[in-house]
């Protein structure tokens, strides 16, 4: 049976009546008295239309300046060197997801099995940032990324998680899903599918029971796997196995694609790592991932959102 191994280091409005009723409703809402009072106005095509209140398009604006504000004094807090660009809105209809080329095992998509994939489809200038294992439990790096609003996903072992469940549910509600990387962390290939299937089921059931809800996105520990693998993650309820395109670390930077650059869609690794294992703390790394990205005019995406 083939094992699959990686190398892991650790509107265009097109009706002038339209434009007409908008430019109407502008104005209206803008200048107090021009609709008599009444909160009404006239279309170029003489439709009434119902004008949105002027203070509430001020409230409206007022709330996106004090959130890009916020922005900005969190970035500069943590001494990014630019602001974080916003992502854009979940797609409409999600990509199709197929296993990257070369990635496959013995009839992969004649049996349905998970796909694995380094790269999502996408034409948006989006990464994902995904976090492996649970060891570092940093509290500053939960603020920043809070208060940056910086999307990420978390892919949990057990036997690290556990020393500190409440850390993973405080990220958990700020919008981080939590996912499966197995009970133990081994590597898996050496195991028989029984075994394969307790560290992944059984890690199901962990994040069942201590954060409400069964995963459906795995990677297995160093991105190595096999038939056997993928055939039991399918009967835990796993849909998907992101593996990634670069590694992020405290210091510097790995690639996986010959070229050393970041594309579209890129999935990008690193882990619950600080100083005792980089030389630096998950800030750092942090700080080193959204300086980069930012610069090469990349927003960070929710993973979740494209699959």
């Amino acid at each position: 049976m083939r094992a699959v191994v990686q190398n892991d280091k650790s509107r265009v409005f097109r009706a002038a009546r339209v434009r007409g009723g908008l430019a109407a409703l502008a104005v209206a809402a803008l200048v107090p008295g021009c609709a008599q009072g009444s909160g009404e106005v006239r279309s170029a095509s003489g439709q009434q239309l119902q004008a949105p209140p002027a203070r509430a398009l001020d409230a409206y604006a007022t709330g996106l300046r004090a959130a890009h504000a916020a922005r900005v004094a969190a970035a500069h807090r943590w001494g990014l060197e630019r602001v974080p660009l916003p992502a854009p809105p979940p797609p409409a209809k999600k990509p199709e997801i197929t296993t990257r080329d070369g990635f496959e095992v013995d009839d992969h998509a004649e049996r349905g099995l998970p796909p694995v994939f380094t790269t999502v489809p996408t034409q948006r200038k989006v990464v994902f940032l995904t976090i492996d294992d649970g060891a570092e439990k940093d509290r500053a790096f939960l603020r920043m990324m809070t208060e940056l609003k910086v999307p990420y996903t978390a892919f949990l072992s057990d036997y690290l998680a556990k020393e500190d469940y409440g850390y993973f549910k405080r990220m958990q509600d700020r919008g981080v899903t939590l996912n499966n990387h197995t009970l133990h962390h081994p590597y898996l290939p050496d195991l028989s599918y029984a075994r394969q299937k307790r560290e992944i089921c059984g890690m199901q059931k962990v994040i069942r029971e201590h954060f409400g809800k069964r995963p459906t996105v795995f990677r297995p520990p160093y991105g190595n796997y096999d038939e056997n693998t993928l055939v039991a993650a399918k009967s835990c309820g796993i849909t998907h196995v992101p593996l990634w395109n670069e590694e992020v670390f405290a210091d510097h930077w790995d690639y996986r694609e010959w070229d050393r650059e970041l594309h579209r869609g890129d999935i990008v690794l690193t882990h619950f790592r600080g100083r005792g294992d980089w030389g630096g703390t998950m800030t750092d790394m942090a700080r080193r991932f959204l300086d980069k990205v930012t610069a090469e005019g990349y927003a960070v995406a929710r993973l979740e959102d494209y699959l």
